[in-house]
């Protein structure tokens, strides 16, 4: 494990391995390196933190161990562009924005009145009448994607009847959980009291039922929970999901994120943060990435949901491998509720763990969907990071796709993650669109406006969340 340490302007950055490569460290990051000595000098000022360097630093290796290595074998989605996999990723290739007028509630008052809404979504055969009812719009997607993720990972009721359910896991997080139920249970309170409150309030409120009604409708058994870091939150469960399958917890595990926010309370909330878009005029324009006319992100809603398995168990059922997840990592940047770390410190170092972790050196990636919500200061901090850590980024590239489907909040990487897999499946990367007129700082080629042909090698995709949660996800083509 790396370990950082911040003394006024420096931080330093160790591993505690033994060897070194050629007498170097593992990690570039801008124009220094981890010497022998184990310190990267950044422009920045931050808290001390104790550490201790050892005298080398090693390149980690990547897992041979099929027991340990993770493969995804599935997935599954809702989104604005439907709840197939592949006709979403075909509108993101055409560079179609799914960013519409709201017309879930009245927003004539409001100051945005646009979003990544999704329409016409339909739960039949995979949430009974009943049911459907009564969920908050959060679980729905939630169910639906993670069935989707199941069937398409040729994990059917038959076939799952068959397995030890013991050893099968869902780790589905959300940030806000069921706004929806939690705003009309507030809403039955206020005017009609106590004794008017739904019995569902509560169960549909709480972060944790998106996982828990996937394993009551599936039987799994193994580790069931969630985590909630605000837009972080798909990333973080990804991570902690494929651990769960490196320890020997589990064989298989549903992971990722569902959100509904654009609602009332969602899009009301992210206006008096200040956060949002106001480009009422033209919301297919409004998410605009790296653009220097940015003026804040758009929100959106959805769920998306890997089926994450062994190696091992894998090939023992004949599963088709669609990616390796090759590791991981988190971090938080200890800044601030909302605004970001300008110098991308918190975000460089998520990079360089989770690169460790998946045991790839910088220079091997060369593809990065960016976190990139068309926020004036993330998008900025967000590139600052990325180029302390990757050297050269002229074999790099990357792009946002929130530009297409708004913030999706806690869905977002989930989301991503699909896109990022369908990216080293077709060797096609969706463009950033809206891309007019692009901030200096940005050198690293964003695919504007349209799609590029592109082999990737290793791809990373980045999520970060209000309070400074970073969580960065290492993706590449499975290779037996």
């Amino acid at each position: 494990m790396a370990t950082i340490a911040c003394a006024s302007s420096t931080i330093l950055i160790f591993n505690n391995s033994k060897e070194s490569r050629n007498g170097r460290s593992f990690f570039q990051v801008g124009s220094a390196g981890f010497e022998s000595k184990g310190f990267i000098p950044f422009s920045a000022k931050c808290r001390k933190i104790k550490a201790m360097a050892p005298p080398t630093v090693s390149a980690p290796k990547r897992e041979t161990d099929p027991k340990k290595r993770v493969v995804i074998t599935g997935m599954g989605l809702v989104s604005v562009f439907g709840s197939d996999v592949d006709a979403y990723y075909n509108q993101l290739l055409d560079g179609v924005s799914g960013i519409t007028p709201i017309d879930r509630f009245d927003v004539s008052d409001y100051s945005v009145r646009f979003a990544g809404q999704i329409r016409n979504f339909s739960s039949e055969g995979y949430i009974d009448g009943k049911s459907d009812r009564r969920l908050d719009d959060c679980w729905r997607y939630c169910l639906v994607a993670g069935l989707k993720a199941l069937d398409d990972a040729s994990l059917g009721k038959r076939v799952l009847d068959n397995m030890d359910k013991t050893r099968m896991g869902v780790l589905v997080g959300s940030a806000m959980g069921g706004v929806t139920a939690f705003s009309g249970g507030i809403e039955a309170l206020v005017r009609k009291g106590h004794k008017k409150v739904s019995p569902f309030f509560i169960p549909y409120s709480i972060t944790n039922m998106g996982s828990a009604l996937l394993a009551i409708e599936t039987g799994f058994m193994g580790p069931v929970y969630s985590i909630s870091t605000a837009c972080a939150t798909a990333n973080h469960c990804l991570c902690a999901a494929a651990n769960h399958i490196r320890r020997g917890d589990a064989d298989v595990m549903v992971a990722g994120g569902a959100e509904s926010g654009v609602n009332p309370v969602g899009v009301g909330g992210f206006i008096a943060c200040r956060a949002l878009s106001q480009r009422n005029d033209e919301p297919h324009k409004a998410s605009r990435p790296w653009d220097k006319n940015r003026d804040g992100f758009v929100i959106g809603e959805g769920a998306g949901v890997l089926i994450m398995e062994s190696l091992e168990h894998a090939m023992k059922r004949g599963a088709k491998i669609v990616a390796e997840f090759l590791g991981g990592a988190a971090t938080c940047d200890a800044h601030h509720l909302t605004t970001p770390r300008l110098d991308g410190l918190g975000v460089s170092s998520c990079i360089i763990k989770a690169l460790y972790d998946a045991g790839v050196s910088p220079e091997e990636v060369n593809y990065v969907n960016a976190h990139a919500t068309s926020t004036p200061a993330g998008d900025l901090a967000e590139i600052n990071a990325i180029k302390n850590v990757f050297k050269n980024t002229s074999e790099i590239k990357m792009n946002g796709t929130k530009s297409m489907t708004g913030h999706g909040l806690g869905a977002a990487g989930g989301l991503e993650a699909i896109a990022t897999i369908k990216a080293i499946n077709t060797g096609w990367l969706h463009p950033t669109i809206n891309q007019y007129d692009l901030e200096p700082a940005v050198t690293i080629d964003t695919v504007p406006n349209v799609k590029k042909q592109h082999q990737v090698n290793v791809a990373i995709s980045n999520s970060f969340g209000f309070g400074g949660h970073n969580s960065v996800v290492v993706f590449a083509p499975f290779k037996p």
